[in-house]
């Protein structure tokens, strides 16, 4: 059985990003729909994968990070409007039995993510 995971790390202070609160989103014929909040540990992790087992369905899905929340929280000086603020990754899983592992390395002004395991 597959399951779908993410952590959040902070490379502006070189830290896991504590706090940061997290909706996930399936896409499909309907629309969005949202699937689950979450919010990451003191590790930068959920307590649990976001998905697993009978729950992960091959499709669209979409993680949406609050960044800006987390940074303005952290006494960050940002500007207003904020560069990032919701920080969306739009990705696909192909086989529900496999895991996918979506990361987010954010900084106030740049993210990056990649499949990890």
């Amino acid at each position: 059985m597959g399951k779908l995971s993410t952590h959040v790390l902070d490379t502006a202070h070189g830290r896991p990003a504590a706090g940061v609160a997290i909706e996930l989103y399936a896409i499909d014929a309907g629309g969005r729909r949202l699937v689950k909040t979450d919010a990451t540990n003191h590790d930068g992790r959920c307590d649990a994968p976001l998905l697993e087992g009978e729950a992960l369905h091959a499709g669209l899905y979409e993680l949406v990070f609050a960044a800006g929340d987390y940074f303005a929280a952290q006494g960050v000086a940002l500007p207003e409007p904020r560069f990032l603020d919701r920080v969306t990754i739009a990705f696909g899983v192909a086989d529900a039995g496999q895991n996918y592992h979506v990361p987010l390395v954010v900084t106030p002004w740049s993210y990056s993510t990649y499949r990890g395991s």
